[in-house]
């Protein structure tokens, strides 16, 4: 199977299913001498894990993970860091009646009619289980972010019809973790919480957005042409299990608006930086990071498994009735915020990574 490999100077590829016996990545490209913090893998970790609340599904995974090579008392080798994290709660008996049943908006079907086979239980390799080792790797990517003095940090903007009046700029990013939902406008965050357990309770579903924000990049992120910064950060959110969007600074709302309206005049600030009036931009011209803080939104359609009757077919081509059975997420926005922190760190820290330094202290060096 091909496409598990992302990224070009720093690389990863994650390998397991959902009810497998783990799941793992390798990291290529990682530069000595990093420190790693264990203890920031696992609380990214937590924060995505199964079962951590209510208006989550109630799997039980305590995804620990171990260091399988590259790191040695906490410092990165530069050689390959391998990552396990084992399953331990899969109840494969709870998709046995969807062995020969295509689920609606799943990748049942798509799977089936590209490899001729598919791992029914939790959907394998498609699962959102996956993403597990996107987390672990991310982290890694920020702790050699945190080194260079850039931060990422996402939060819930919407679900559903509700969402948060203040952009990225007024939120308190230091209040995200304050509410179950990841939402940090608490009066919201309750909203939010509400509509969800009223969602779950009906048997349905709910999607909504995260807004990501990554402060003090470097001028100079991102190739020209093909190789865009937001480019890069566009395909990372895709890749995700359940996006259906992306934008980034003014997205959309920029199709409605003038040019005088829309560029951002340049500035030198009080420390005698240069910056920008605005930042409509979102932080990237020409593909390439500006110095402005980066901001997009990512957005999450309805997790796909209702717990509702659906019109659907088996693998004979005969129509059939499915309909959710077991553990399941009534929406996955609010563990998604962890693995869209590390997406973006894993693209940034490829871009720093492109200069080819090996040593950690002369990529410093260098920007």
């Amino acid at each position: 199977m091909a496409g598990s490999t992302f990224g070009t100077a720093f690389q990863i590829t994650t390998f397991g299913e959902s009810h497998g016996s783990g799941i793992g990545v390798v990291i290529d490209g990682c530069p000595a001498g990093l420190t790693i913090d264990r203890a920031f893998i696992q609380q990214q970790l937590d924060r995505r894990k199964p079962g951590q609340s209510a208006i989550t599904t109630q799997r039980k995974e305590n995804d620990e993970f171990k260091f399988l090579s590259g790191v040695l008392n906490d410092i990165s080798t530069g050689a390959p860091i391998g990552i396990w994290i084992g399953n331990l709660d899969q109840k494969s008996s709870d998709y046995d009646h969807i062995k020969s049943v295509f689920r609606p908006s799943h990748a049942d079907y798509t799977y089936y009619k590209k490899y001729g086979i598919r791992d029914h239980r939790g959907g394998g390799r498609s699962s959102a289980r996956e993403t597990a080792a996107r987390v672990a790797a991310g982290s890694i990517a920020y702790c050699l972010l945190k080194e260079l003095g850039v931060t990422v940090q996402a939060y819930v903007s919407s679900i559903g019809e509700i969402s948060i009046d203040q952009d990225h700029t007024q939120v308190n990013l230091g209040s995200i973790d304050d509410t179950i939902v990841r939402c940090p406008d608490e009066a919201v965050a309750k909203k939010m919480i509400s509509h969800i357990e009223a969602i779950r309770d009906s048997g349905n579903t709910v999607g909504g957005c995260v807004t990501c924000v990554i402060k003090n990049p470097p001028t100079g992120l991102g190739e020209p042409v093909f190789d865009r910064l937001e480019a890069d950060l566009g395909k990372a959110m895709m890749s995700i299990n359940a996006v259906k969007g992306f934008e980034i600074g003014s997205g959309f709302a920029g199709a409605k608006m003038t040019g005088s309206e829309h560029n951002d005049q340049f500035q030198i600030d009080e420390s005698e930086q240069i910056t920008t009036k605005t930042n409509y931009s979102g932080g990237i011209q020409g593909g390439i990071s500006n110095g402005m803080p980066i901001y997009f939104n990512v957005a999450f359609k309805p997790t796909s498994t209702i717990m509702q009757s659906q019109q659907s077919i088996d693998t004979a081509g005969e129509k059939v009735k499915v309909e959710g059975k077991g553990r399941h997420d009534p929406c996955v926005v609010p563990r998604a915020v962890p693995i869209v922190e590390s997406m973006a760190a894993l693209v940034l820290a490829d871009h720093f990574m492109r200069s080819r330094h090996s040593r950690l202290d002369v990529l410093k060096q260098s920007i």
